[in-house]
């Protein structure tokens, strides 16, 4: 049976397209979940993307994280359902706790929009697993306020517990603290990326398919998930 991915439509969303693509492109079914509704709709995954959500007002995410389809979202997600947030997505995982510190503005104080060495750190999480430990990938990234923070005990923590999914590689974009560029939850089901996978998907669009993985991975994952 084909699995089921949701992709959230926030007000400001603009990869949610793009997201959709990519789960297609996976092999899986995109299916779209609008901010206002409350309800999954039985889909086994959660893809919340890049974008301005509510305009990026407060802080980026800081409104999204509030919508009723996230109160849905942040259950699932504490019973194993599997959720990645892409950039704006990231920001808004942050906000509902879902995943510690913040992004806050880019150091340099400038928009950065560039195709982005990564490395992959983690490859046990349900986003990460048909990497291999130490690959190098190359993702775009495109934001102003990307730049991760977290208090010393938190980064500390992070790292001990193998929860660093990704690092810049040949230049920080944004000056993340320890050149944090993804991060998991403890249970490996929740990651938060400030680059675009989904725009790494395809040739004719992308730098390189390496974006690819993080969508074939989750379908991997919900194989052997128990039912």
């Amino acid at each position: 049976m084909t699995a089921r991915v949701g992709v959230v439509t926030f007000p400001g969303s603009l990869d949610d397209g793009d997201a959709a693509r990519a789960v297609r492109i996976a092999g899986a079914e995109p299916v779209r979940l609008w901010h206002g509704d409350p309800e999954l709709h039985g889909v086994d995954a959660v893809v919340l993307p890049g974008g301005f959500s509510y305009g990026d007002y407060l802080r980026c995410g800081a409104i999204a994280r509030f919508a009723p389809v996230m109160e849905k979202i942040v259950d699932a997600a504490a019973g194993g359902l599997p959720v990645l947030g892409i950039c704006n997505g990231f920001q808004i995982l942050c906000e509902a706790h879902l995943l510690p510190g913040a992004l806050t503005r880019n150091q340099h104080l400038h928009f950065r929009n560039r195709d982005q060495i990564l490395r992959i750190e983690a490859t046990g999480t349900a986003w990460t697993n048909t990497f291999q430990p130490g690959q190098e990938v190359l993702i775009p990234v495109k934001n102003g306020e990307g730049c991760y923070v977290a208090d010393t005990a938190t980064l500390d923590a992070l790292e001990a517990e193998g929860r660093v999914v990704a690092r810049y590689v040949g230049g920080n974009p944004n000056g993340s603290q320890r050149d944090i560029a993804a991060i998991t939850n403890p249970a490996g089901n929740v990651v938060g990326i400030m680059p675009h996978p989904e725009h790494a998907v395809e040739a004719l669009t992308g730098p390189s398919l390496d974006g690819l993985g993080f969508f074939t991975s989750v379908l991997k994952h919900l194989v052997g998930a128990p039912a």
